[in-house]
């Protein structure tokens, strides 16, 4: 594997070192442009023995040294379900978001699919810097008005593969550009800056209308990510570089660890780039993960990116198992292939053997004379859900059932599979699996149902989606919002079929695909719109517009509720809640942040001066007076209690808002107490605005006996603080949590 490695004099260089089996290799060189990659962070990568590794990295001028690690991707009418619509509001104001350049990081894009047209944009943005990089299948008359730039980059990956158990780039699935062989690049493009598609579906699911968020942005696509292979952090940082160069807007990367482990902000590249990004005015929007619902599994943690949950829409894909004993239970799917009509078949469960692999129908472990002509009940985990069908249909299973288990709970979400097949939640896995131990011939059939639109209650807390704490730094809340990421419409390539499996010879145009991965895109388009109408914005003030509007009721105007348990969600599960595009474009009052701003935070947390400068790529100076993390201008506040407390508690913050609403403005408190027992100060209580006066800061003291507090099952209680004019809501969660002591 490889190793980064940073340097401080003269100006810090980052080197991406792949480990060989061998003795020795050659070096790798990332982006060179001359010396080294320079903007946002300064480097190269290189492939080196262990002991030579070990004679740099105690070389004067290294700051740090870690691993080129491989991460993972994280995997219509979701812009009318944000509160976007034609003529008014936040598209008309900032023209669909013209002009505004979104780069993508992720596996590639098909730019032949009708959602990159560039029918009637007007020129390319004069200070756009950009490439169509040739490559297999890839020239530079693929891009257009609309898709305006393309680059790959695959040195991370090659390197890893001549070093270490990877396979090199297989160009009979792959392709060597910025082609998309693996279909998630095109939907995560699509689906934040797609064009309008008219008669949009698949396979006769979803139809409609598709498009992006903000149809009218340019899109420039950064090949990161390889089919089979994941994402090599020096590809990542490579593409950082590029891209800000090139003259990106917004930067939407649906990647992560996929580890489960956090890494610090100075050997995390996706932290390291994003704020070499951030700190030049690029808006950077992540994916939170799929990791949920396990509590503090929330990833890309970094305050300067903003961090998107998932929740679902107001539209489903069911779909209902019928018992032989009459029992009815729901489900969903996106099976289009021939219906089983109604007949009645055997139904089986291999997980009765106690062979763990045979319940969860794994590659080889079905025995065909068990379940030939049979509806087949395969349990969820460790294999691709429409592999398990793959495997029943080679043994003959004429159907299959895949049931959740405890860590899904009721969470679902649609695949294209290749046999009649229906997802359920873990209750109804279990009242089926009862069935077939009770019945002397159990039998089932499956019916499916199409698309029904207005659903209640929505959104709801996808289960899959990562969840709070967050595991570095508790004081700030991630993840930041969550958006529409289940079952979301969107282009698709045309290399692989909607399952993405091998054996797949179906093709579509548009694909319906579940993931934050699919959240993060829909708030990179809503950044440029809100870039778009408002130019002079930074970065913080654009996440801050977004989470301090974001709701936290559903379409019954009852909170929202968490997929995975059914019981209401908290902002460790949302953040401040639902993307509101209805709002954010007027949200009245800002948080905003700067570059110092992200120094000081860093100071705060313990980091030295050479640890921060892997970061900012220039030497901090950390104030004589250490500060406090909770002070970052945040728009969110976490109390953290310490647990061994035997009376009172109190914790302070500092917040200063900016007026983005009329010049003359009086802003009243309003707070929520996290608790019976818990005291919310808020002093002034009462914020003037004028010509003059663009900026109030105001304190929070929250006080409360530790004694007395008894905490909710994720440990914390939950509040909130809101600013009014009696037309803008500004509303900041508050969380109360208690902490062990070092």
């Amino acid at each position: 594997m490889g190793k980064l490695v940073w340097k401080s004099t003269p100006p810090p260089l980052l080197f991406t070192i792949n480990l060989p089996r061998r003795p020795s290799s050659s070096v790798l060189i990332l982006n060179p442009s001359p010396p080294f990659s320079h903007t946002v962070f300064h480097g190269f990568s290189a492939v080196l023995t262990d002991d030579q590794v070990a004679s740099i990295s105690q070389h004067p001028s290294v700051l740090a040294v870690f691993e080129d690690r491989r991460r993972q991707l994280h995997t219509t009418r979701s812009p009318q379900f944000l509160g976007l619509r034609n003529q008014r509001g936040l598209w008309s104001e900032s023209d669909y978001g013209s002009d505004v350049i979104i780069g993508v990081f992720d596996t590639g894009v098909w730019p032949e699919r009708r959602s990159f047209s560039d029918l009637n944009l007007g020129p390319i943005p004069s200070r756009w810097k950009g490439v169509c990089e040739r490559g297999a299948r890839f020239s530079p008359r693929s891009c257009n008005k609309k898709l305006i730039g393309a680059r790959y980059f695959s040195k991370g990956h090659e390197a890893g593969a001549s070093s270490g158990p990877l396979n090199p780039i297989n160009e009979t699935i792959e392709f060597r550009s910025p082609r998309d062989a693996d279909g998630h690049g095109t939907h995560t493009a699509s689906t934040a800056a797609g064009r309008y598609a008219f008669q949009a579906n698949m396979s006769g699911y979803a139809s409609g209308i598709a498009k992006g968020v903000a149809p009218k942005a340019r899109l420039a696509v950064y090949k990161v990510c390889w089919k089979n292979a994941g994402c090599f952090d020096s590809d990542i940082l490579a593409a950082f570089d590029a891209a800000v160069n090139d003259g990106v807007d917004v930067i939407s990367i649906s990647i992560g660890g996929g580890d489960g482990i956090a890494s610090p902000y100075y050997l995390d590249p996706i932290a390291i780039g994003s704020y070499g990004a951030v700190s030049r005015g690029v808006f950077v929007s992540s994916s939170a993960g799929n990791d949920g619902p396990s509590g503090m599994s929330v990833t890309n943690l970094a305050p300067w990116l903003t961090t998107v949950g998932a929740g679902t829409i107001d539209r489903d894909f069911p779909s209902e198992v019928i018992l032989g004993n009459g029992k009815t239970l729901s489900g969903v799917s996106l099976y289009a292939g021939a219906p089983l009509r109604g007949k009645m078949y055997q139904l089986v469960y291999p997980g009765k053997s106690g062979v763990l692999s045979d319940s969860l129908c794994m590659e080889n472990s079905l025995d065909p004379r068990l379940v030939r002509g049979k509806i087949v009940v395969c349990d969820r985990g460790s294999s691709p859900r429409v592999a398990k069908g793959l495997v029943v249909k080679k043994a003959g299973g004429v159907g299959m059932i895949l049931a959740n288990g405890i860590s899904n709970g009721e969470g679902l979400v649609g695949d294209a599979h290749l046999i009649p097949t229906c997802a359920v939640g873990a209750d109804e896995g279990d009242i089926i699996k009862s069935y077939i131990s009770s019945t002397a011939n159990p039998t089932a059939t499956l019916e499916f149902k199409g698309t029904i639109l207005g659903i209640k209650p929505a959104p709801v807390l996808a289960s899959f989606s990562a969840r709070g704490p967050n595991g570095l730094n508790p004081e700030i809340l991630k993840p930041d919002l969550i958006a529409p990421g289940v079952n979301i419409l969107a282009a698709w390539t045309d290399a692989v079929g909607p399952t993405g499996l091998d054996s797949d010879s179906r093709r579509t145009e548009f694909k319906i695909l579940s993931g934050t991965s699919m959240a993060a895109p829909h708030v990179s388009g809503a950044a440029a719109l809100l870039k778009s109408a408002h130019p002079d914005w930074s970065p913080a003030a654009i996440r801050s517009a977004m989470m301090t509007t974001a709701t936290i009721l559903d379409n019954r105007n009852q909170p929202m509720i968490d997929e995975a348990t059914g019981n209401a969600s908290t902002p460790y599960d949302f953040g401040a809640g639902h993307l509101n595009l209805g709002l954010a474009m007027d949200p009245g009052l800002v948080y905003d942040i700067t570059n110092n701003d992200y120094v000081d935070f860093l100071c705060a947390i313990g980091y030295g001066p050479k640890v921060i400068q892997v970061i900012t790529r220039s030497p901090a100076n950390c104030p004589a007076r250490k500060p406090l993390p909770e002070n970052l201008n945040y728009p969110s506040l976490v109390a953290m209690f310490p647990a061994s407390s035997r009376g009172s508690s109190t914790k302070m913050f500092i917040r200063t808002v900016t007026n983005v609403g009329p010049a003359n403005s009086v802003y009243i408190v309003r707070v929520q107490a996290p608790a019976t027992g818990v005291t919310v100060s808020v002093r002034p209580s009462r914020l003037v605005f004028t010509e003059s006066v663009k900026k109030r800061s105001y304190v929070v003291t929250v006080t409360g006996d530790t004694r007395n507090l008894k905490m909710g099952p994720s440990g914390a209680l939950f509040g909130s603080l809101s600013w009014t004019d009696g037309k803008h809501v500004v509303r900041s969660p508050i969380v109360l949590t208690q902490i062990e002591p070092l």
